[in-house]
């Protein structure tokens, strides 16, 4: 063989084993791994990832500060609907501490079945925590910084792998939601931080017993924030269909306290505070599912046929209920009034005897109705559990 075809041989058998060492589900670049063949990132050095990572230069970054005052309701955000996630305790999960956060693999079996106009299967979770000392999720409501934020990578079924997907504008969508100090342990997050000690060093890996996924996203997936932007480590793919969960999820002061000082990074220093400085929106609109106190008329898209009404319990994370008039309100309503006279004529007469005659009637329906609920009291009482819904908060006591 030739000089010239020797050296060709050599690059061909290079650059396959660039691609050989490239990103695997597991190992994909928001499972914060090393890049493909480009070196090692830490955040650290957060200002030079775009010199080896372009992607992270972009105009569609995330993380982002949502601000709910400018948020804009959109009524075709339907409900996240999930299949496959609550897993038998039989089924082996791979938990893993990969230098920069600790990464759940997941089963394809895990999809987004609805309020995505394709479905997504799950490949990982993985968490961003700050330190005792300072909150660390990576989006913020309102400018705050929660404790910790969670985040289910999934990819789009109409590619093959994560690989293919994660290169184009829908190949990825990350279910996003805040961690919040609560009054009792959360049996959920137990099922991986008590395994943290045995993965406290770079690499190390133990298989934990299935579980139900669901229970680490909020109860209620009806009300979310949406965007698009990137993964929030290099390589910083701009193909990210965010949704930011309006509610938070509880855990103890305790199980906090384990996930920021347990594990170790690539380092060997205490892996904390690794979540990604704040990226600005560049134009983008942040949508969301529901209509916030402070959502205005005037931010509604066209066409949507939805008008103001009144905010979810709690409002928009962090948004509190507007005290001041609508545009058009009750000024001009009394105004009208102030002019109205009106004269107590036979209609009037006519008109109140009608509603007498309904107001009987109703009230005999009623006495009906009230009698035999009475009478099967005593088959059947059933009992409804009480959803309590906890907004999203910019109690900076929260922590």
């Amino acid at each position: 063989m030739s000089s010239t075809g020797l050296r060709v041989a050599l690059l061909l058998v290079a650059a396959l084993g660039r691609a050989g060492a490239g990103v695997g589900a597991e190992d994909s670049p928001h499972s914060h791994e090393r890049g493909p063949g480009q070196g090692h990132w830490s955040y650290k050095d957060w200002q030079e990832w775009n010199l080896h990572y372009p992607d992270c230069g972009g105009m569609m970054q995330s993380p982002i500060n949502i601000n709910t005052a400018k948020t804009i309701f959109s009524p075709q955000l339907r409900p996240i609907q999930l299949s496959g996630y609550s897993l038998p305790s039989k089924e082996r999960l791979k938990l893993k501490n990969n230098g920069h956060t600790v990464v759940l693999k997941l089963p394809e079996s895990l999809a987004i079945t609805g309020g995505y106009a394709q479905q997504y299967r799950a490949v990982q979770l993985h968490l961003h925590w700050g330190s005792l000392t300072g909150p660390g999720s990576e989006h913020t409501i309102n400018n705050h910084r929660f404790p910790a934020e969670i985040h289910v990578v999934h990819y789009n079924t109409k590619y093959d792998n994560f690989e293919e997907a994660m290169v184009h504008p829908d190949g990825l969508a990350v279910l996003g939601a805040f961690l919040q100090v609560g009054p009792r342990e959360n049996p959920y997050y137990r099922q991986i931080l008590e395994h943290l000690y045995t993965i406290q060093g770079e690499g190390e890996e133990v298989l934990v017993p299935g579980f139900n996924i669901a229970g680490l996203l909020p109860a209620n997936l009806n009300l979310y924030f949406h965007y698009n932007g990137s993964l929030t480590t290099p390589a910083c793919y701009q193909t990210v269909k965010w949704t930011i969960f309006n509610q938070t999820v509880q855990l103890s002061q305790d199980q906090i306290s384990v996930l920021v000082t347990t594990l170790r990074g690539d380092d060997d220093s205490p892996l904390q505070n690794n979540f990604r400085r704040l990226q600005e929106l560049h134009g983008r609109h942040v949508l969301a599912s529901f209509q916030t106190a402070l959502t205005s008329v005037k931010q509604l898209p066209p066409g949507s046929g939805g008008s103001p009404g009144r905010p979810p319990l709690g409002g928009a994370a962090g948004a509190k209920p507007s005290l001041a008039p609508r545009a058009g309100g009750d000024s001009s309503s009394e105004a009208g009034a102030e002019k109205h006279t009106s004269s107590f004529q036979a209609g009037d007469v006519l008109a109140v005897l009608f509603g007498v005659l309904f107001a009987v009637t109703a009230l005999a329906f009623l006495l009906y109705i009230h009698k035999h609920r009475n009478q099967n009291a005593r088959l059947d009482s059933p009992t409804k559990s009480k959803v309590i819904y906890t907004a999203a908060t910019t109690d900076e006591n929260a922590v």
